[in-house]
């Protein structure tokens, strides 16, 4: 893989309170990449939270919040903290360059900017970031169905449930388990095992097709669709469509009391959060519900108002 190749393109937040200075640096970047601003540091933090730029460059000297302080208060925030930031200041002395290396910042460029310095800082940034992105995701990939794991899972959960929360939006779940699949390794064996998980997590990710989708392996043979400001009906939409994926998937299944091929049932609970409820709860829920779903006969879904 070409790092240099992935870094020419990015997302870059301009962040100066001096129109002069923006289109300064806008000019230097613009051809390479997609280019936003924001002129205090309060704006700064809204877009940064919202459209997640790959990158910062953030003037230190600004009335209101300073740079040193929109700085802290991304480096405080979950959905913020790994954005790379380059200080683009005025400041010249060590001491300065230090203050803002010590707040969090990557990297310092005093002003006036030189455009082919600006590039390739922008281009070096990139290119380290997209780097510890794609360790990261190998940290938060299953490895054998490659679609999220339990670890990642969990940390979406998390952070959807804080943004619904705010939003005062619905966010729905849904539990999956494959239908007697302990008879069907046994049978079949661990390599048709492991195949049949993969094809599995595949088709959830058909079903549910959305950006803020997550389909993660919860663990062995059970999967959870976490659909972040979908409520009920939504979710009973996704639902089905599992049911569908998994069926036109026709995995033979000899050792099935339900069904000659493979089949899953499904919990599927819907929330809207509020300070007297833990994301847990919506985990149990669906989880509860996955199981009446088993005991009421498998390969079927029950929700929340069943």
């Amino acid at each position: 893989m070409n790092w240099d190749d992935i870094a020419t393109k990015g997302r870059i937040l301009i962040v100066d309170d001096a129109m002069e200075n923006v289109q300064i640096l806008h000019q230097a970047l613009q051809d390479e990449h997609d280019v936003l601003f924001a002129m205090n540091g309060e704006k700064a933090l809204h877009i940064a939270q919202y459209q997640q730029p790959d990158l910062i460059l953030l003037d230190a000297m600004m009335p209101g919040l300073d740079g040193y302080a929109v700085c802290a208060a991304l480096r405080a925030a979950r959905m913020t903290r790994d954005i790379p930031i380059i200080f683009v200041t005025a400041l010249k002395t060590p001491e300065d360059e230090t203050r803002a290396l010590d707040a969090g910042a990557a990297d310092f460029i005093s002003k006036p900017v030189n455009a082919a310095v600006v590039r390739a800082r922008v281009r070096t940034q990139l290119t380290v970031k997209r780097q510890s992105d794609a360790l990261r995701e190998l940290t938060l990939t299953d490895g054998l169905t490659g679609v999220a794991n339990r670890r990642a899972f969990d940390e979406r959960l998390q952070g959807e449930w804080r943004r619904c929360a705010r939003a005062q939006m619905p966010i729905s779940l849904i539990m999956v388990d494959i239908d007697q699949f302990k008879h069907f390794n046994d049978h079949y064996g661990h390599q048709a095992g492991d195949a049949c998980l993969q094809q599995a997590g595949a088709a959830m990710r058909r079903a549910a097709m959305r950006p803020q989708d997550v389909v993660a392996r919860y663990g062995g043979e059970e999967f959870a669709i976490l659909l972040p400001q979908e409520d009920l009906a939504g979710a009973e939409t996704v639902a089905r469509k599992v049911l569908d994926e998994i069926a036109a998937l026709k995995i033979a299944h000899e050792r099935s009391s339900i069904c000659p091929f493979i089949t899953v049932s499904m919990g599927v609970a819907s929330i809207t959060p509020h300070g007297q409820v833990e994301p847990a709860t919506l985990v149990k829920n669906a989880d509860s519900l996955l199981y009446r779903a088993k005991a009421a006969g498998r390969n079927r879904y029950l929700t929340d108002g069943d």
